[in-house]
């Protein structure tokens, strides 16, 4: 698949959003944050401002942006609807956590509980998102059972590292912080690995063979001339290609700037003492992850095969 940048942008930036909002909801509720502190007022807002933006960043993928409502209509049998429901309704507990925190006497809500409800709605909005491309039967690398989960936990790793990066920066950075981290690098980025190691070892579900409904046993049926005379829509989006070399390269920098890099600055940010020095190791870990995970949902897109490419040469998808 062609990998589109608006919607990199969007999966990125929101999921570290909604990663950020929901963690940033269950920490405080949890007490690891203190109220009184104006941390989880700039947590919301900076959760807020990544998820808008990425929101807004998708709809550029859009034949017809100022359409894009008209999706949400469709959610009784699309995920890509019920993402689009979930994001808008996730920003109702959202905005009542936010002005519960910065003005407690003018909103009269429990700012704990809009917390909770805002991090188990992101959470569901994250998972509505991975669920859009592992829904598709068409696209064998993204049918998978694993694409899901990483979505989330993704998501939850970026969060945490930038809640650890506000936490330095407001010096309430505690070790409960660092332990998260470590643990969600470690276990994405095994699960991450079996992922990728899953689509390179499983045989095509699909042939040349069994989408046209010739050859038998042991043949190979070939194309024997192009659909069409020049490039059109479907070759562009569905049959990009990626070089195997390539490919090998950007996942040793995803596994190095997105689980590697983070997990030893996280271990070293634990042991400092000076919030000079914790604050530029967080923000190093924030660059590097940031990297990574850009490169990761590129990867993600540009290493997916549609079976419509076998009408158009290809093989096996």
């Amino acid at each position: 698949m062609h990998p589109a940048f608006s919607v990199i942008i969007f999966t990125t930036a929101s999921g570290a959003g909604y990663g950020l909002l929901a963690l940033t909801g269950f920490f405080a509720a949890n007490g690891w944050l203190p109220a009184d502190s104006a941390i989880i007022a700039c947590a919301i807002g900076l959760a807020l401002v990544l998820i808008t933006g990425g929101l807004l960043c998708s709809t550029a993928h859009l034949g017809h942006p100022g359409r894009a409502w008209r999706a949400i209509s469709q959610w009784r049998s699309s995920w890509l609807s019920r993402e689009g429901l979930f994001a808008l309704v996730t920003y109702i507990p959202a905005v009542l956590f936010f002005l519960g925190i910065v003005a407690p006497d003018m909103i009269g809500v429990n700012w704990k509980l809009c917390g909770l409800i805002a991090g188990v709605m992101s959470l569901i909005t994250i998972y509505s998102t991975g669920k859009i491309y592992a829904s598709l039967e068409t696209i064998r690398q993204w049918r998978d059972g694993r694409v899901v989960p990483l979505y989330i936990l993704i998501g939850l790793l970026g969060g945490s590292i930038l809640i650890g990066f506000l936490a330095a920066v407001f010096g309430v950075f505690i070790q409960e912080f660092a332990w998260i981290i470590l643990a969600l690098a470690v276990v994405t980025g095994m699960l991450k690995m079996t992922y990728w190691r899953s689509i390179e070892d499983e045989p095509a579900r699909s042939t040349s063979n069994t989408a046209t409904g010739l050859g038998g046993p042991g043949e190979k049926v070939r194309l024997l001339d192009a659909p069409n005379t020049s490039e059109n829509f479907v070759m562009r989006e569905m049959g990009f290609r990626i070089a195997r070399k390539h490919s090998t390269k950007l996942r040793q920098i995803t596994l190095t700037t997105l689980f590697a890099i983070p997990l030893l600055l996280t271990l070293l940010a634990s042991m400092v003492d000076g919030q000079a020095l914790l604050i530029v190791l967080t923000l190093a870990t924030v660059v590097s992850a940031g990297i990574g995970s850009v490169v990761e949902r590129w990867l993600f897109f540009a290493e997916a095969r549609h079976v419509v490419t076998l009408y158009y040469g290809a093989e096996a998808a």
